[in-house]
């Protein structure tokens, strides 16, 4: 019910910066997207809280990530962005975009986008 096309993510070094896109559409979204956001999964941990945004602006960041990345989104193009900043070795993970169409917690997952700091 919900499509999405993922873009952004790559190989860079610590201290450089990354921007995610994200854009969803389909049946499950003709009504407008409550929640829109970002998630992520490094290898061995579990998928946690990257940033989310409600369609009224209110955000919400994981505690790793706040100051560095922002959370951004269009709701009526159906777009979020995730601006990540000053990246970390521990920021490499998978970065999964998310949308909650009717926030009730019946969600939507995008395939992900591999996010690789290194140097």
């Amino acid at each position: 019910q919900v499509q999405f096309v993922e873009s952004g993510g790559g190989l860079v070094q610590p201290g450089e910066s990354l921007r995610l896109s994200c854009a969803a559409s389909g049946a499950g979204t003709i009504f407008g997207i409550a929640v829109m956001g970002w998630y992520r999964q490094a290898p061995g941990k579990r998928r946690e809280l990257v940033a989310i945004m409600s369609s009224g602006g209110a955000t919400s960041y994981g505690g790793s990530v706040k100051g560095r990345f922002t959370i951004s989104r269009d709701n009526a193009k159906k777009m979020v962005w995730l601006q990540m900043n000053r990246l970390k070795p521990e920021d490499t993970a998978v970065y999964y975009c998310n949308v909650d169409p009717r926030g009730n917690g019946n969600d939507y997952w995008g395939q992900g986008t591999q996010v690789t700091v290194s140097s």
